[in-house]
C-alpha cells in the first residue's frame, strides 16, 4: 500500500509525515470529531511520544489505541 506523505507546520517549522491512507483517516476523523487542525493533532502526539521514537511510528499507535478504544 502507497504512503501519503503531508507537509504540516508543527512547533514553528515545517515538517512532512508519510502514513498509509487507514492511519489518516483516523487522524482526519479525530480532528474533525474534536474540532481541532491536523497540525494541532499531530503537535499532541510529538509532544507526548518518546524523543527516540520516530513521529510515524508514534502517529500509528495514537491510531491503533483510538481504534481500539473505540471497539474498532
Amino acid at each position: 500500500m502507497a504512503l501519503i506523505k503531508r507537509s504540516i507546520s508543527l512547533h514553528g517549522h515545517r515538517t512532512s509525515l508519510a502514513l498509509e491512507p487507514e492511519f489518516w483517516d483516523v487522524v482526519d476523523e479525530y480532528a474533525t470529531t474534536e474540532n481541532r487542525s491536523l497540525a494541532r493533532v499531530i503537535a499532541e502526539i510529538d509532544d507526548n511520544r518518546d524523543p527516540d521514537d520516530p513521529l510515524s511510528s508514534a502517529v500509528r499507535v495514537w491510531a491503533l489505541a483510538r481504534v481500539r478504544s473505540a471497539g474498532g
